[in-house]
Formats: structure tokens, sequence, C-alpha cells
């Protein structure tokens, strides 16, 4: 291997343990022992739930607004979003409508996206330019009407009276009136799943129970969205019965398409594209990255394949440090993984592991590098 000047640490978060700020602290820290002179350029990055803000606002610089909002259950709570450089508002959905904010009662029944639609609201009349909407950890069903509500769309029953759909009430809606929608600027969101927005792979039947929904709820709430699929088809003539990531925090991945003409992209590409990771690769001679376990379903896009598919295309290692290895995952060598290394160094419960998870990532790299600098030392380069 080449002499390292240069790694790039873009890991994401370990969930329950270890932030992906943590985690590229610590890699700096054992980088820094074994490759005292080398750069160290950190990406923190996150999927789209929360901590995405904060992994923005620390890998490309901005600030945080704060900003009283709807919770999911229409209360009034104070929330946030990010404004980096370009005038690129970062919207984490989960600040104001997230699983989090609604224990103890979780009800996708009732809960609402309409303080989605308040800080979306609230950035582009501050004069921001785009907006990045990040879907994940949603404790929300409601197709994204919340949000549109909030951004001057306007929906009614078969009585002609105005409300805001929520997930029980989606199955009332005969008439969408979108002539009042103010947002004029270009709106990507993050998406790290495929699923559509209804039927049995669809956003009730795989994420409501997660929700607090029983059989009885998740069928309801996939008829809700069925119908509102239709009525968007007879009203405003599109169709999103198929659209991949539809599904995305109960709907709000199909309700952004249509609301906001929104332009779904996986999350680790938005961020990866944000952070300017490509240019970052040039002059790299290595990449640490991670996540909390890597198994098949990271194959189909998550954190580290997302990286290790723009480092192979400039023929950059990528070392993978992670919580758990899942079976099934071979292809990631193929992707551009050059190693998957887990943190776990002994056999523990995960009560006590979590415990000793950050000097074990810290060991672990440390192992890692000093192995990569001893190969090179063999093949005569002074690394």
């Amino acid at each position: 291997m080449k002499e390292i000047n240069k790694i790039i640490v873009v890991p994401d978060s370990f969930k329950g343990g270890i932030s992906s700020e943590k985690f590229c602290a610590i890699a700096k820290k054992a980088i820094c022992k074994i490759y005292p002179s080398a750069q160290v350029v950190a990406i923190p990055i996150a999927d789209g739930g929360e901590g995405t803000v904060d992994a923005f606002l620390v890998s490309v610089g901005g600030k945080k607004v704060r900003v009283v909002v709807k919770n999911p259950f229409f209360e009034d709570m104070e929330s946030f979003y990010g404004v980096l450089p370009d005038k690129t508002a970062v919207i984490e959905m989960a600040a104001c409508a997230g699983l989090p904010l609604a224990k103890g009662r979780e009800d996708p029944l009732i809960t609402t996206t309409f303080g989605v639609g308040q800080l979306i609201r609230h950035a582009f009349k501050n004069g921001c330019e785009r907006i990045i909407l990040a879907m994940g950890g949603s404790a929300t069903n409601d197709a994204g009407c919340g949000m549109a509500c909030a951004l001057g769309a306007k929906f009614y029953d078969t009585d002609g009276n105005e409300f805001i759909p929520t997930g029980i009430t989606l199955c009332k809606i005969q008439k969408i009136d979108t002539s009042g929608l103010c947002l004029g600027v270009p709106v990507t969101a993050m998406c790290d799943i495929d699923n559509p927005l209804f039927g049995e792979n669809g956003a009730a039947y795989v994420f409501a129970p997660q929700k607090g929904a029983d059989n009885e709820a998740v069928k309801l709430l996939d008829d809700g969205l069925r119908h509102f699929a239709q009525i968007v088809k007879s009203e405003l003539g599109a169709d999103f019965d198929d659209i991949k990531g539809g599904g995305a925090a109960g709907g709000l991945g199909a309700g952004a398409v249509c609301f906001l003409n929104a332009y779904l992209q996986m999350g680790i590409d938005v961020i990866l594209d944000t952070a300017g990771f490509e240019c970052q690769l040039d002059d790299a001679d290595l990449v640490i990255t991670g996540e909390g376990r890597i198994d098949t379903q990271s194959l189909r896009g998550k954190a580290v394949i997302g990286v290790a598919k723009r480092a192979k295309a400039k023929k950059v290692p990528v070392i993978a440090v992670v919580g758990d290895i899942g079976d099934g995952i071979e292809d990631a060598y193929t992707l551009g993984v050059s190693g998957i290394f887990s943190i776990n160094r002994v056999a523990v419960a995960y009560d006590r592991a979590i415990l000793r998870s950050e000097n074990d990532l810290l060991l672990t790299i440390e192992n890692i590098l000093h192995f990569i600098k001893s190969i090179a030392k063999e093949n005569g380069n002074a690394s």
C-alpha cells in the first residue's frame, strides 16, 4: 500500500451507541497516534433520521435555526432546521414529527407532519434557496398531507368541509386544492428505502407497527393511503402507486413528490454530494467508514456501500469498521469495500458491549492502521 498522507473518515452512527461525530473524533485520535502527519478529513453522515441536521452542519458548516412549530399531536414545541453556507435548508422531519416525540402515546392514526411544513415554510420565507428534507424516524402515516396544509394546500371532505388529514382521515379526502401552495425552491428528499406508498410492502404494513399500530390500525392506514393515491390521481393527475420510496416516513415520500415536486434521492448520496466527497477523494489514500451493523440491507445503498462505490471509482481503498457483521455481505467487496472489521473484541451481551464500544472502536482502528503500516514497511514503503 502507498504512503498514507490523507485519510477520509466518513461514518454513519451506531444506533443507540456511537454517534457519527463521535466516531470521527475517535478515528482521528487513532490516526494521529499511528500516522501523526496524515491529514484527516471528517465527514459524519446520517441516514435521514435524528441527527441529520447536525451531521450536515459538522460536515460543511452553517447554523441551526430554532422555531416553534406543531409536534406530531398538533401541540406547540420548539424545533429547528439547519442552514448551510450556500443557503440550503436541511429539514429533519424527525425534529417535529419523529417517533421519539410520540413516546408513550404512539398512534400513527392521529399524528401529523404539519410541523414539517411549518419548518419548510419558515426556511423558504427566510431566504433559503434549496431544501433538503430528511425523512427518517417518523411517527406519522399521513402521506405528507399535514405538511402540505402548513404550506397552503387545502383538503375537503364530502360535505365540502376543509380539514387537515391524518392517517385515520385520509379516506375522507374528496377534493384537493393546491393553488395556495407557497414554495418556489427545489427540494431534495433523503430516502433510504424503496417501499411503495401502499400494499404489503408499503408504509402502513411495513412501518406502522413500529409506530404503535395494531393489525386493525394497519389495515385502516393502508386503506387511507390507497384512497389518497386515488384522489391524487383524479384531482391532480399524478400517479404515485408504484413510486419507489413513496412509502418513506408514512407516505411522506409520495407527499413530497406530490406537493413539493421533490426529487427522491438516497440519503447517503445527498450528504456526500453536499460535503464534496468526490473532490476530497482526489488525493485521498484511505477511507474509513462504518455503521452499527452491516448486512444484506446495507448492500441496497446504505452508508458503507454508498461511500465504497464512489471510492472504488477513484481507486481509493475503503475500510469498514462496524458493530456487527451479518451474513451474506460478500458482495460488499465487489462494490468497493476492501475490508470489514467488527469492534466486538470480546463476547459479551449488548448491554455490556455498548459500555465499552468507544474504547473498542479506538483499539480496532489502531490495530487496522498498525497492520497497514507494517505491510507498507515490509513492501519498502516508509509510511
